[in-house]
């Protein structure tokens, strides 16, 4: 197990590796001026000399390309000479040594964004996914084990319709619905923002008394108390978790509909596969109950490619949910992405892909590792 996992780690640096670069030269190509694209009105011949040079845009993006305003240049005479002397090479050194860079439009750290941002998406991501594999699995267990019945019909079509409905729109009809024609019900539930006007969550620092704490431990406790929900519930402030987890529920059931949804159709699917199976009906013949046999060896079975599936969409959760902050005004990291990308922030774009890269290694192995578990006949070595 142990070789397995140093394997894969080692395996995952190539592919962050290409990833970044990816993502550094797609965002620097895409056609447009960085400096009017930030400055705007603002952006003269002048102050978009400046520009370039403060932040290092007059150098080789890669060897012998340049970027000249809004056109790209290929020297093809400077590529000894550019080599090193490069954007793409002179980035990664800074990732390196665990500088993601400056916002050029905020002229912030983009760490301190990530910190900020991060949380919000975290939260709202992992509540979603509770939620659609809490309500997807069993929908799926039943729907497969009564196939062709009304129940399977029934699911199918809430699936597909799941799948079907654009987020915006679904987090618009449930906002108008709890927000507007519940107004003043015990089940109306708010539209935007994280928490109500007056409430707070106390950071944890100044909850434990750790307001001397700096460096890396002091980000990742500010990290954490970003996540309102697990530091209000950590720390007894009941009326702030009860609110920041009302806040929660719309987004998180609008961000949960498509994973919901193929949750269950994975589920489905996969159980009518292992149904068929001769241990399935080896176990019937022993006279084990139906419902020993379903749960105890069928579904546990049925789980792999579902847990497969369940890995790939928080990965994807993580860095699709731009529609629904949107939507419900949150600060997060699929809404900087978006701005990042409409005001050229290159270091933006590139530290929070970045982030987002590392989380989709780290669930995948997490999934990997549990093949194990779920199924004694896989051996990782």
């Amino acid at each position: 197990m142990t070789r397995f996992v140093l394997r894969r780690l080692l395996l995952s640096i190539p592919v962050l590796f290409g990833i970044v670069f990816v993502v550094f030269t797609t965002a620097r190509l895409i056609p447009g001026d960085p400096c009017r694209a930030v400055l705007g009105e603002r952006a003269t011949d002048a102050t978009c000399n400046a520009f370039i040079k403060r932040y290092g845009l007059d150098h080789a993006i890669l060897p012998g390309l340049y970027r000249r305003g809004a056109d790209l240049v290929f020297v093809p005479a400077d590529i000894p000479e550019t080599l090193i002397d490069n954007q793409f090479l002179g980035y990664l050194g800074d990732v390196s040594r665990g500088d993601l860079g400056q916002s050029i439009k905020q002229s912030r750290p983009v760490t301190l964004m990530l910190i900020e941002r991060l949380p919000t998406t975290i939260e709202l991501s992992l509540l979603a996914l509770l939620i659609a594999v809490i309500v997807g699995v069993p929908l799926g267990l039943i729907s497969g084990y009564r196939r062709n019945s009304a129940v399977d019909v029934a699911t199918m079509a809430f699936a597909n319709l799941g799948v079907s409905m654009p987020v915006f729109v679904l987090g618009l009809l449930l906002a108008y619905v709890f927000a507007i024609i519940l107004k003043g019900t015990p089940f109306s539930l708010p539209p935007s923002e994280r928490l109500s006007a007056g409430v707070s969550v106390l950071p944890l620092v100044k909850v434990w008394g750790l307001q001397s704490v700096q460096g890396a431990p002091r980000a990742f406790l500010d990290f954490i108390s970003g996540i309102y929900t697990f530091t209000a519930l950590i720390t007894g402030q009941w009326g702030a978790f009860w609110d920041a987890l009302r806040h929660l529920i719309l987004p998180a059931v609008a961000l949960a509909t498509i994973p919901l949804a193929i949750v269950a159709r994975i589920t489905r699917s996969s159980l009518l596969d292992v149904l068929g199976q001769d241990f399935v009906r080896t176990a019937r013949a022993k006279g084990l109950r139906e419902r020993s046999v379903v749960i105890r060896h069928a579904a546990r079975n049925a789980l792999l490619p579902v847990v497969t599936v369940i890995g790939l969409q928080l990965g994807g959760l993580l860095s699709g949910a731009i529609l629904t902050e949107t939507t419900f005004n949150l600060a997060g990291v699929g809404r900087s992405i978006f701005e990042a990308i409409t005001g050229r922030d290159f270091a933006v774009i590139q530290g929070f892909t970045l982030v987002i890269a590392v989380f989709y290694v780290a669930v995948n192995l997490i999934v990997d590792v549990s093949y194990s578990y779920l199924d004694p006949r896989v051996r990782l070595r």
